[in-house]
């Protein structure tokens, strides 16, 4: 009878834990879906509502900006306010502007709900891997966090299929609505099934931090969509722009050594496993955003498929990203090891995104499907557990500072690598059609108007082009893509290097929240020892992980 106890006590446990991790996963869900559901479609999008390339690119990269600038703020905030109430507002945040960015009239008014779903994103992003730190082991974490993983792998490759049939069943604004209910759904779960334990620090926030911060970055990423478009690399404006940056930058490190509770706090850095492991998430971000990204535009420009198809197209990635997060998350609790896995996950980002830089209009989609299952399970066997790893070296006073801090890292290497290979690809496709067309002679009105519309500079409909104009569009997006993910090899040889270092400790047991508990008791009954002397004798109130309050003796010497 009394075996049984403990047993049944387990399950009630981790029937609560994954009663939890579901409102969890699914906020996490319509976060990355939000951004990778209208991938598919985005061509079709900005081609109705008149955009160009660069707004191709603005739409992607507003969110994913304010995604990398919210996030650090958010997990900071973690570390001071209430956890769960702060989650609920990011989502709440996110809801919001995903229903009213589905009613946009012009790219303009798109981007600005891009920024302000970025916002909310930013905070799913990095409170729900502080929640699930403060309620699972680092041991056990492992399983879960490739359920996690898996989930954002369907979210981000297989968003774009979702998208795909959507917008071709319904058009392209049901995609802003379709992760609605989700989110409603998840704020209630939340609500009734997760408990944290509450900070008690004294609220301190950075607000000039915050602002250079957000300064400093969206001004580099201006610059690097920009430049040698919107204004000369060799300008007053470039200089201008990238000197105003990095003084923001400059100042904005200063001003973290000097506040109370810094966003980003510089003593994170001297945490080798830290610090390593931003360095690898770089290239996990541009790998991971690049993808999802470019995959669409590869598979309906260069290979004339429609947004359903274009969908399709993309689920050996999904199988590669999922099947080995929740594999390798399964091996990793069993046994405790780790490093094996990101060692070599890190290998086949590397070698995925190198042979994603060979692609062309007319490469065998049985080798372009190999490809995307090889980056796929590189990113599984990596994304998720750079954030383990640091949760298992960090303390929990600044367990969302350092979770959130890998994740914006990831972030902005994710914004700026999607917005320079935007750049390259826009100025390739380019040079690959004007060099096309110096020597073609049109033989048709449809092939006059077609190149009309080409030299307007918007993104075309492929499946109406005709034959002989469709093949050089085709052939020049297919180049052009293959070379944008050139940018992604060198960092994914860092990431690799990276990984090879990170130090190979040993998961903990406990979970934070066991811990901020422990903590806290010692210091009280430290205190009480210290005030009422060696000989006394009393009880001290302690709250618990769940918010409950329990009694403990403290006995002096």
């Amino acid at each position: 009878m009394s075996s049984s106890v403990p047993q049944t006590d387990e399950k009630r446990r981790q029937r609560e834990i994954l009663l939890a991790l579901s409102g969890l996963v699914m906020g996490m869900f319509v976060a990355v879906l939000s951004g990778t559901v209208v991938s598919t479609s985005l061509p079709r999008i900005i081609a109705d509502l008149g955009g160009d390339q660069a707004g191709y690119t603005w739409v992607i990269t507003a969110s994913l900006l304010a995604t990398a600038v919210s996030t650090p703020i958010w997990g900071k905030l973690s570390d001071l306010l209430d956890r769960k109430l702060l989650l609920q507002l990011s989502l709440g945040i996110f809801v919001l502007a995903t229903a009213v960015a589905g009613f946009a009239q012009d790219t303009a008014t798109l981007i600005a709900l891009r920024v302000v779903q970025g916002i909310g994103v930013g905070g799913l992003t990095s409170l729900v891997f502080v929640a699930v730190a403060l309620i699972i082991s680092p041991r056990e974490r492992g399983k879960y966090m490739g359920i996690v993983g898996g989930v954002m792998a369907v979210a981000t490759i297989g968003g774009p299929l979702l998208g795909g049939v959507i917008t071709d069943a319904f058009g392209w604004r049901a995609n802003f609505f379709i992760g609605v209910p989700f989110a409603v759904l998840a704020l209630i779960i939340i609500q009734r099934t997760l408990h944290l334990p509450r900070s008690y620090r004294k609220v301190r926030i950075d607000y000039l931090g915050a602002a250079l911060l957000a300064l400093g970055v969206s001004l580099l990423l201006i610059w690097v969509s920009m430049g040698g478009t919107q204004f000369e690399w060799d300008s007053m404006m470039s200089y201008l722009l990238i000197g105003v940056s990095v003084v923001s930058l400059l100042a904005f490190v200063l001003v973290e050594f000097m506040v109370a509770e810094p966003i980003v706090p510089m003593s994170l850095f001297k945490n080798r496993t830290f610090t390593l492991s931003v360095i690898a998430s770089i290239a996990v971000g541009v790998a991971m955003f690049a993808t999802s990204v470019f995959l669409a535009q590869y598979f309906q420009l260069a290979r004339g498929a429609n947004p359903t198809q274009s969908g399709l197209m993309t689920i050996p990635m999904v199988i590669g990203q999922m099947g080995a997060s929740i594999l390798i998350g399964q091996f990793i609790s069993r046994f405790g090891a780790w490093k094996r896995w990101m060692v070599l996950g890190s290998v086949m980002i590397l070698a995925g995104v190198s042979l994603m830089a060979t692609l062309a209009y007319d490469t065998d989609f049985l080798l372009v499907s190999a490809y995307m299952v090889l980056l796929g399970a590189g990113l599984g066997m990596v994304m998720q557990n750079l954030t383990l790893v640091v949760q298992n070296d960090t303390p929990p006073e600044q367990l969302g500072a350092a979770s959130s801090n890998v994740s914006f890292f990831r972030s902005v290497a994710g914004a700026i690598g999607v917005t320079v290979m935007g750049s390259i690809l826009a100025s390739q496709v380019t040079t690959h059609i004007t060099s096309s067309l110096k020597d073609f002679v049109p033989s048709s009105p449809a092939e006059v108007t077609a190149l009309k519309e080409l030299a307007t500079g918007t993104l075309p409909n492929v499946s109406s082009l005709p034959d002989a104009v469709r093949v050089i569009v085709e052939s020049a997006y297919g180049a052009g893509i293959a070379d944008a993910f050139l940018v992604a090899v060198p960092l994914a040889l860092v990431s690799l290097i990276a990984v090879i270092f990170l130090p190979n400790k040993p998961l903990s047991t406990k979970t934070a929240a066991q811990t901020i508990t422990e903590s806290a008791e010692s210091s009280a009954i430290d205190q009480a020892e210290a005030e009422v002397g060696a000989t006394t004798t009393g009880t001290i109130t302690l709250v618990n992980a769940d918010g409950t309050e329990r009694v403990t003796s403290a006995s002096g010497r």
